[in-house]
């Protein structure tokens, strides 16, 4: 199905005074696409509108880097393993330069996912070089590794658990936030959609990154016809 979730992460205890407070607002659609009868490719683009306060000398808000990727993947999964693979890219399509890096960028992205009973565990991981964009910014190469485990209580209703790791080779920086969520799948008339909130934690940082901060997603589901 065609999936549109609009994630909203507001994150606390930020900056050099551990004061700052920024949001960033994820608006990012899933579109499946049939390639034949053994195929399907999804793209994922993940299109951020931040606002950042009190993080350096003036506050900055607009619009950052698109992520998008392309994952090739099996159209009939088997024994509830689903895996992808494919290229990522980095568009510098951000409005200032303290919400990009100002690159282009790309590499290799995964999915891995095995469906049991109630439970879902899996990962996604991906590797992002720079390979273009002005002299004056620093190079891009960054890892993403994100597990991700879930349980399902039946009628629609989940707990999930991941982290977001992150590695900037560049700076030789981690970054490791943990998530703890619950979902529930409704409808409002015909539409069906997916709400989630959680908390999150930030159990390794660098030093300026928030250091707590709440998610609430909003998810437009358009299962095919």
């Amino acid at each position: 199905m065609i999936s549109l979730p609009l994630q909203g992460n507001f994150e606390f205890r930020g900056g050099a005074k551990n004061d700052g407070f920024s949001s960033t607002t994820n608006i990012q659609p899933v579109i499946p696409v049939h390639l034949n009868q053994d195929w399907n490719l999804i793209v994922r683009t993940i299109l951020p509108v931040i606002r950042r306060e009190r993080y350096g000398a003036a506050d900055a808000a607009g619009v950052g880097d698109i992520t998008q990727s392309f994952f090739l993947t099996p159209s009939s999964p088997k024994n509830g393993v689903i895996w992808a693979l494919g290229p990522v890219f980095l568009w510098p399509t951000a409005s200032s330069e303290k919400l990009g890096s100002g690159k282009w960028g790309a590499g290799p992205t995964a999915l891995l996912l095995v469906q049991e009973g109630a439970w879902t565990v899996g990962g996604l991981a991906n590797h992002i070089w720079s390979y273009a964009g002005p002299d004056g910014r620093s190079d891009v190469s960054t890892t993403l590794l994100q597990p991700f485990l879930s349980y399902s209580f039946g009628q629609g209703f989940s707990v999930g658990l991941n982290t977001e790791t992150n590695y900037d080779w560049v700076n030789r920086k981690w970054t490791v936030p943990i998530n703890v969520s619950a979902s529930q799948v409704f409808n409002v008339g015909k539409q069906a959609m997916s709400a989630s909130i959680g908390l999150k934690y930030y159990a390794v940082r660098p030093d300026d990154a928030p250091r707590w901060g709440v998610r609430a997603v909003l998810t437009f589901l358009f299962p095919e016809r």
